[in-house]
């Protein structure tokens, strides 16, 4: 028995010695936008609750301001393993065959952030993500950003002062028909090309939330914003599909909480990192600021009606009719 005992003894050392010299698992998590936006404090927050709730176990290396790849690029990176995490926007997800993401980028969609949060955090947004499992990688969550105004070097008043300007856009079927209905040219460059191309006069314009035109000194090369809210700007988390479910299941579900903070915290700080943004825009005295009138949006709500009557067929009418009615619930 005490021969026994001993041999249990020395097994169960060895195991653990063995257990401590294993290499931390590692989440590289690349990302397009700089480090003090929505999306990067939020990345950075996941950071330190993976690494808090494994225990070390996991260690996540964050990779900003497309360190790594760029937009076209991150997808084909996370499918052939070469990064492990990325947070595209969902307009980005149309090259793996998932356009029923692009109903976010439907203009005037949705009115608010509760709205907005009944879709995202609900059923209808669950099911979107579970079918990121059909196209080999998986759906974490949805993050915020924010709602996206126009910018461009002129005033934009009214839907005709974009007409034959050249605007800047994701690659997007519904965004490319958005400027299209208001007569503008559409352009789609990656997000880190964009401060260059306005300073060469490549592109006239484009539309973000304030948090990313700050962060990318977008004041520097855009006299006029214009406060619209007129479409969303959100993120989907993706891991490789092999990668995750390859994952011991308590690493996984701890993972998993530390993504529910994470994502918990993104939503609480969106509003305000935008709110401190514009205000920072309008500080530095380089961009004049025009907030839209009740009667200016609904012109502009007018004028981009059309888009989600065209693009019913491409995203699915009842997709569309599911997140109408969950918009509408109370």
């Amino acid at each position: 028995m005490k021969l026994l005992a001993f041999l249990f003894a020395c097994a169960l050392t060895c195991s653990q010695a063995a257990y401590a010299q294993q290499e931390p698992i590692l989440i590289r998590f690349s990302h397009v936008v700089a480090s003090d936006t929505p999306k990067g404090k939020a990345a950075e927050r996941f950071r330190q609750l993976a690494e808090q709730a494994t225990g070390g176990r996991v260690r996540v290396r964050i990779y900003p301001n497309s360190q790594l790849y760029r937009d076209r690029e991150e997808l084909e990176a996370l499918q052939l393993g070469a990064v492990e995490m990325i947070a595209p926007s969902l307009s980005k997800l149309g090259p793996l065959g998932a356009r029923e993401f692009q109903v976010f980028d439907l203009p005037h969609m949705f009115p608010d952030w509760a709205a907005l949060h009944r879709v995202t955090n609900g059923p209808v947004g669950e099911g979107m993500l579970q079918r990121l499992r059909l196209k080999g990688v998986i759906g974490l969550a949805f993050w915020d950003n924010g709602f996206k105004s126009f910018s461009a070097n002129r005033p934009l008043n009214t839907p005709s002062d974009l007409a034959g300007l050249r605007m800047r856009i994701q690659p997007s079927r519904v965004l490319d028909a958005q400027m299209r209905a208001l007569g503008a040219q559409p352009m789609t460059l990656q997000f880190g090309e964009v401060h260059d191309a306005l300073a060469a006069g490549v592109v006239d314009g484009t539309e973000n939330p304030p948090s990313n035109f700050y962060t990318q000194d977008l004041q520097e090369v855009q006299p006029y914003f214009t406060v619209s809210n007129h479409g969303y700007l959100g993120y989907a988390v993706i891991v490789n599909r092999k990668f995750w479910e390859g994952l011991p299941p308590d690493i996984r579900r701890e993972l998993e909480g530390a993504m529910r903070e994470a994502t918990r915290y993104a939503s609480s700080i969106a509003q305000e990192e935008n709110d401190q943004a514009l205000a920072a825009i309008r500080a530095s005295g380089k961009t004049q600021i025009h907030v839209l009138t009740e009667p200016e949006r609904e012109a502009w709500k007018k004028s981009l009606a059309v888009v989600s009557a065209d693009m019913e067929s491409h995203i699915g009418a009842e997709l569309i009719a599911d997140i109408r009615r969950a918009i509408a619930s109370p």
